[in-house]
């Protein structure tokens, strides 16, 4: 028995460049303050104070090729012992997280082969299996940390997260074909989807006006907020009642949230808080998506029988791949979505699968031990990379900062 395949987790919090990193890219201050009525263009979440901020496209034309004004920081340089450890490890740390691409590709092209061979053969209730709103979680997912990690230029990352997008579109593509996925929602996440890469890659390459991509990043940061909370309510149906509301509350909340941030109406405290929210949902959508799933397991011990081992251990791979980059450039978001999925998604699942002996006891300590070993690597690379004293150091500054 097969089951369908999940959507694969390429996670991801707030940008938190090393300065010496190789996409590093400082930003300076203006030598005069920007009059008040231009500060509504300012893009959420900078960490900079409100003389800072000049209207966006002012920056585009001023930093064509620089990441907007929200993802410049100003950190302070580390003292490095041995700058061409650095370096190395700046390197490798992308070439992982490139990597990535692979144990994710695999991950997902079962499942779209599987789908084709269905409908050649005229099975289209075979694709009904697949859930749609849950293949369309996972792509709103994608798109919102596309833009997060192009906004970061994280080049290994950005080709990851699209690889995601594409390959669960193709999946929604057959459900839509098999008339399992409704034709309005399909038309509309069709539209979604190509507004998003389009917006991605021209704001990558610096063509983007900054006024469209602010618009784009309230546009995601609605969505995710709307869909976040209704997809944790709807795992727990039939035991909560079968409502739309939260959905419509929370995205009720974040349109005012946004409408006020633009405004100049919060601090600047909150104005950052709400510049984070489209991350952390992305993120947060990748996290639950492990635990509907043993939610699923312990409600249905028999589904266990139908999930796949090699899958778990797939989605395991590629998010351990990505784990020592998110540990170098200091992303606590990136960090806590990556090492959650590699722990719950990968390995939870086969603790599971392992209790119900699903799989045998030498792959299960095979693969817990290569995910120790794996995790001390990371640290104890990053500890000689930045000239630590110990791993708690690096780990430290990754989650309160230096």
């Amino acid at each position: 028995m097969s089951s369908p395949s999940v959507p694969s987790l390429r996670l991801p919090l707030r940008p938190a460049y090393p300065p010496l990193s190789r996409r590093a890219l400082a930003g300076g201050s203006p030598n005069a303050a920007v009059p008040r009525a231009l500060l509504l263009l300012k893009p959420l979440g900078s960490k900079a104070p409100a003389s800072y901020h000049q209207p966006a496209i002012l920056h585009h034309q001023r930093r064509r090729h620089g990441p907007p004004p929200a993802a410049a920081t100003t950190t302070s340089k580390p003292v490095l012992k041995d700058p061409k450890k650095y370096q190395e490890w700046d390197s490798v740390t992308a070439k992982f997280a490139g990597a990535a691409n692979i144990p994710f590709l695999l991950l997902q092209l079962p499942q779209i082969v599987l789908n084709a061979r269905n409908l050649l053969a005229g099975k289209k209730t075979a694709l009904f299996a697949v859930p749609w709103l849950g293949m369309l979680t996972g792509l709103l997912g994608n798109l919102s940390l596309l833009s997060y990690f192009a906004k970061k230029r994280e080049t290994e990352a950005v080709i990851v997260q699209t690889l995601g997008v594409i390959s669960t579109y193709a999946v929604l593509v057959q459900l839509a074909m098999a008339e399992s996925m409704p034709v309005p929602q399909f038309v509309a996440t069709s539209v979604v989807v190509a507004a998003g890469l389009i917006l991605n890659f021209l704001n990558y390459v610096g063509w983007l006006p900054g006024t469209l991509w602010l618009l784009w990043e309230d546009f995601i940061t609605v969505g995710g907020l709307a869909v976040l909370p209704q997809v944790m309510w709807s795992t727990f149906v039939p035991f909560t009642p079968n409502s739309v509301l939260p959905g419509i509350i929370c995205g009720s909340l974040a349109v005012a949230a946004v409408a006020m941030a633009r405004m100049g109406k919060l601090s600047d405290a909150g104005v950052k808080f709400v510049g984070s929210l489209s991350g952390w949902t992305a993120t947060l959508l990748f996290m639950w998506m492990p635990v509907a799933q043993m939610w699923t397991n312990y409600l249905n011990p028999s589904n266990i029988k139908g999930l796949s081992a090699f899958s778990m251990l797939l989605a395991m791979l590629g998010n351990g791949l990505m784990l020592p980059r998110a540990v170098f450039i200091r992303d606590l978001m990136w960090f806590t979505g990556s090492a959650w999925a590699c722990v719950l998604q990968g390995w939870g699942n086969l603790t599971c699968m392992y209790c119900f002996n699903s799989i045998s006891q030498e792959f299960y300590f095979a693969t817990s031990a290569g995910l120790l070993l794996w995790l001390g690597f990371t640290l104890w690379r990053d500890t000689i990379a930045y000239g630590n004293s110990s791993p708690l150091t690096s780990l430290k500054e990754l989650f309160f900062g230096k």
